[in-house]
């Protein structure tokens, strides 16, 4: 049907207007309470955090070190690790007290000594145990050298992983981790190894290179080669020897010091717990060591695992947790020199 409906009069559409208004406004207040109702976020005027300040979580399988560059490939951060297990699994980390927290460089700055140039002025040496080189000089490192109170092997080759990972390639990788971090704090740190020689030294000149180098403290890095049940990390400090040519009186107390440093900070950032197969509360004091008893500056060795025993070799062939066992003994160095000289008996 075609035509123009009559238009109604003026003051329906008014009403009509007022009434559709008149009910608008309550509707919305509710979805208003409705909305607050499902907002867990809390008070009003409070906001999310954007997702974006939330910390990027860490590859493992990333090599987060930043070391100077090795000089043959098993020693490369990021390389294929020679010690992971023979099935090419990842080695997960599994430590059996804490899980190690995931660190790289860059997140462990809030770790590191407010003052970046805390450690400038002062001297470091690392000792990384053995040499890669050694099992290929065998006449050479079975040379007996006097140790003070008794001769001894000048060196040896050290023990390794089930897998065939070496402690000489361990020591390397984790004294250059360590090296890198200390540099970065003002350190002048010295090697008594770089891997730049075919073996050795031999263990007196192991003890001398500390005097050499003017050094304040130095600590040798070792894997520990013990029975496969047995695990854990410990620490060993000099005993007092006045025999021949050693005389390590004034160490021995300065030593004792940083060894309680460095057990407590490596347990620290690393979750490996104590050994549970030797010394006592993760620390042993020692007179058959070439390296402590001609030592004449504070000096301490760190077996930093039982590379015999398979959860912690799954360790200590990670990457990520070479580098966490690297801060540990930096932050026990850096402490040690930053610190006043108390020994603690614990």
């Amino acid at each position: 049907m075609t035509g123009t409906a009559p238009r109604p009069p003026r003051r329906s559409a008014l009403l009509r207007a007022t009434t559709a208004a008149a009910v608008a406004v309550p509707l919305c207040t509710a979805g208003w309470f409705g909305w607050r109702a499902l907002d867990h976020s809390g008070p009003a005027g409070a906001t999310a955090a954007p997702a974006a300040s939330a910390p990027a979580a860490s590859s493992p399988t990333a090599d987060p070190a930043s070391a100077p560059p090795a000089p043959t490939a098993t020693d490369q951060p990021g390389t294929a690790d020679p010690g992971a297990p023979a099935d090419g699994t990842a080695a997960p980390l599994t430590p059996p007290v804490a899980p190690p927290p995931s660190t790289t460089p860059a997140a462990e700055a809030p770790s590191a000594p407010a003052d970046a140039a805390v450690l400038t002025g002062r001297t470091v040496l690392l000792d990384p145990g053995h040499n890669p080189g050694n099992s290929a000089h065998t006449a050479e490192i079975n040379r007996q050298v006097d140790i003070g109170n008794a001769r001894k092997e000048c060196d040896t080759t050290g023990t390794e992983t089930n897998a065939g990972y070496t402690e000489a390639e361990y020591t390397l990788d984790v004294s250059r981790r360590a090296r890198a971090l200390l540099a970065a704090r003002g350190a002048t740190v010295v090697l008594v190894q770089d891997g730049d020689r075919p073996w050795g030294p031999c263990v007196d000149e192991r003890a001398r290179a500390g005097a050499d180098a003017h050094a304040d403290v130095a600590v040798s890095v070792h894997g520990d080669g013990g029975p496969a049940n047995g695990s854990g990390f410990h620490v060993i400090m000099p005993a007092r020897v006045v025999a021949g040519k050693a005389d390590n009186a004034a160490i021995v107390a300065p030593s004792r010091r940083l060894g309680l440093l460095l057990r407590d900070r490596f347990h620290a950032a690393t979750g490996e717990p104590y050994a549970d197969y030797i010394a006592k509360d993760g620390l042993d004091t020692r007179s058959d060591l070439g390296g402590l008893n001609l030592s004449t500056v504070p000096k301490v060795f760190i077996e930093c695992g039982n590379m015999r025993n398979s959860t912690d070799a799954k360790r200590m062939t990670d990457p990520q947790w070479r580098q966490q066992a690297a801060r540990g003994i930096a932050d026990a160095l850096t402490a040690f020199l930053t610190t006043q000289e108390k020994t603690e008996e614990r």
